[in-house]
């Protein structure tokens, strides 16, 4: 369908509030009763959300669910996309009352899904991951040593991130989804897993993505065990461990000096959060964390 026979027909337009995205967002229900998601973007963003949505296209082709994309263009009210509507519940709800084994499974769906996204190469031309990463280390090192406020034991990040850019040397770069973590997952009808809210999309070393993957571990250790194992299909390299705590430790050491801003709730979060990630790594002086534990000896144990 085109865009305009979707929106020529709607005939209810539900707000959704949920997410941090600017998007405006909207359950529709055209006239033969079928729902959609509507996204909403200022017009000035156009070059931006059609390549969005040109790569959601490119993922959708892999097989992997998700919301997936059906049409879009410029209106009167900003630029338009539409998308499948996904009948089901946020997996951040539901996820801490599953059992074990069951986090651990979705937990290595989402791992495949991750592994086919990343198939998806970067395009000619993108700046050599080394250079980009190091300027972005570069600045998050001086907001750090400019912040007011400090982590206990914050030299720990300091010091593995200076000490291990090395790893950043000749990284190859793939298409992100952007923001992976279970917050942007949802199970459906079904109680299969469905990857939603690609609008953080972006480019770059595949094994960055496992960035967000502290909130996964801080919901669910047996779901964030299982994302890797099935990324890596059980056979995870000592390499992708080191540059994981890289791309932690940068992640959390702006987290402070991001917070500020936004009061002492925000602050005491992340302060929270650094210690716990402290504490995985023991002081940063480990690299596989204390959460992981694989489930291939499980498995073999239950064929």
């Amino acid at each position: 369908m085109t865009l305009q026979s979707i929106l020529s027909s709607t005939v209810v337009r539900e707000p959704i509030t949920k997410g941090w995205s600017s998007d405006k967002k909207y359950k529709i229900i055209t006239a033969d009763g079928t729902p959609y998601l509507l996204r909403i973007s200022a017009a000035e963003t156009y070059d931006a959300k059609k390549t969005e949505f040109e790569m959601m296209q490119k993922t959708a082709e892999k097989g992997i669910p998700m919301c997936t994309p059906i049409a879009f263009g410029l209106t009167d009210e900003g630029i338009c996309s539409v998308q499948k509507w996904i009948d089901g519940v946020d997996l951040d709800t539901v996820l801490p009352t599953m059992p074990k084994e069951e986090q651990y499974r979705l937990g290595y769906d989402a791992g495949v899904y991750l592994a086919k996204i990343h198939t998806i190469p970067a395009p000619d031309g993108i700046e050599e991951w080394e250079a980009h990463f190091n300027r972005k280390i570069d600045r998050k090192l001086r907001n750090y040593a400019d912040c007011p406020l400090k982590y206990e034991d914050g030299d720990a990040f300091v010091d593995y991130l200076s000490s291990h850019r090395h790893l950043l040397c000749d990284r190859v770069q793939t298409f992100h989804h952007g923001d992976y973590h279970t917050g942007n997952m949802m199970l459906d009808s079904d109680r299969n897993l469905v990857i939603i809210d690609f609008n953080r999309a972006d480019f770059g070393d595949p094994w960055e993505e496992f960035n967000r993957i502290v909130w996964c571990v801080q919901l669910s250790p047996a779901f964030a065990s299982g994302m890797v194992d099935g990324y890596f299909a059980d056979d995870v390299p000592m390499t992708f461990w080191e540059l994981l705590a890289l791309y932690i430790c940068s992640n959390t050491l702006s987290s402070l000096p991001w917070a500020i801003p936004f009061g002492e709730e925000e602050i005491q979060t992340m302060r929270h959060q650094a210690a716990e990630v402290l504490s995985w790594y023991d002081n940063m002086r480990r690299v596989i964390p204390t959460w992981y534990h694989s489930g291939t000896a499980e498995r073999k144990d239950s064929e």
